[in-house]
C-alpha cells in the first residue's frame, strides 16, 4: 500500500504527490518550487540548489536522508547547464553517488523552469 509523505510544500495544482512511500521505497519528484508554491525561474544554480534542497526535505520527511537515494533522473532544458547542475549535485550528494541519468528536454511545465528531478530511495526502518 502506498503512503503519501508530507514534504512541507503546498499541494501541487496537478494530480500527483510530492513523495510516496511503498514498502521501504520512496518515490519523489522535484523542481525549483519555493515553500510558498511559487517557482524559481532565476539562474540555473539557484534553481538546482532549491530543487535538491526540496529532495533533501522530502527524504528527511520520509525518515531518511540523501544517503538513502539510489537513483536520480535529471531533466534540464539546456545541456549547457549540466556543469552547474553537477556542481550543485556534489553539494548534496557524497560518494558513492546514486545511479543517475541526465537528459536535455524541450521544455518543462512552467516557463523559465530549467531543471526537474525524479529520485528513488530505499529507507530501512
Amino acid at each position: 500500500m502506498k503512503e503519501v509523505i508530507d514534504v512541507g510544500l503546498p499541494a501541487p495544482g496537478q494530480p500527483f504527490s510530492w513523495a510516496v512511500r511503498a514498502g521501504g521505497m520512496v518515490f519523489t519528484a522535484h523542481g525549483p518550487v519555493r515553500r510558498d508554491g511559487s517557482i524559481d525561474t532565476g539562474p540555473i544554480e539557484d534553481q538546482a540548489r532549491l530543487t535538491f534542497a526540496n529532495l533533501e526535505r522530502a527524504m528527511v520527511a520520509a525518515g531518511g536522508s540523501l544517503d538513502d537515494v539510489v537513483q536520480v533522473l535529471i531533466q534540464m532544458i539546456d545541456i549547457a547547464d549540466m556543469p552547474v547542475i553537477d556542481s550543485v549535485y556534489r553539494e548534496f550528494f557524497n560518494a558513492p553517488y546514486p545511479n543517475r541519468s541526465s537528459a536535455a528536454v524541450k521544455a518543462l511545465v512552467v516557463p523559465g523552469m530549467r531543471v526537474e528531478i525524479v529520485a528513488n530511495a530505499v529507507i530501512s526502518r
